[in-house]
């Protein structure tokens, strides 16, 4: 089962995908972290993330680039967190895709699809506030818009999350 599951900063979405993962049962959790610490406000998050993790036996995977590169072990339930930090180091980290960072993502992302027993996948939602960018954002909010989109034809299930309430977009109800 694939699990996308999308929404604005701040709207509980990371909450609500561990716990989609907890109602999967107790078998083998795996946190695919890819927010890079590049500051303190990233470091501050990333802790904030991981005491959410804590007692929830995740086992968290550092992984800001090349998904597609690294074993995963297969039939876990698998969360990546989040789609949109991981395009933006794929774009603008030294080591990253660059140009091809829709390929490298989708092959990753299709890489733990087929190794988990069920893969759930935050992304975010950065389409709706109207505002003008400069033309390496705009190419950022293409990429992860082709992505999300791809994504979300794969996908089982595709949750919005808004104010800490999730709304079904496809695949079911929700409980």
């Amino acid at each position: 089962m694939l699990h996308l599951i999308t929404g604005g900063s701040g709207s509980g979405k990371s909450r609500y995908a561990e716990g989609e993962i907890l109602k999967l049962g107790p078998g083998r959790r795996i946190y695919i972290a890819t927010m890079y610490p590049y500051d303190e406000e990233s470091r501050q998050r990333i802790a904030r993330h991981r005491a959410m993790r804590a007692e929830k036996n995740f086992e968290t995977i550092e992984c800001y680039t090349a998904l597609n590169q690294r074993d995963f072990p297969e039939g876990a339930n698998i969360l990546l967190e989040c789609m949109s930090n991981l395009v933006a180091n794929e774009m603008f980290r030294p080591e990253g895709a660059r140009l091809h960072t829709v390929e490298a993502v989708l092959r990753g992302a299709w890489l733990l699809k087929d190794l988990a027993a069920n893969l759930v996948i935050v992304t975010n939602e950065i389409f709706s506030d109207g505002a003008e960018y400069d033309s390496s954002t705009r190419v950022y909010q293409e990429y992860l818009g082709t992505i999300n989109q791809e994504i979300a034809r794969w996908a089982d299930r595709v949750t919005e999350v808004v104010c800490g309430i999730p709304i079904a977009l496809k695949g079911g109800d929700l409980e």
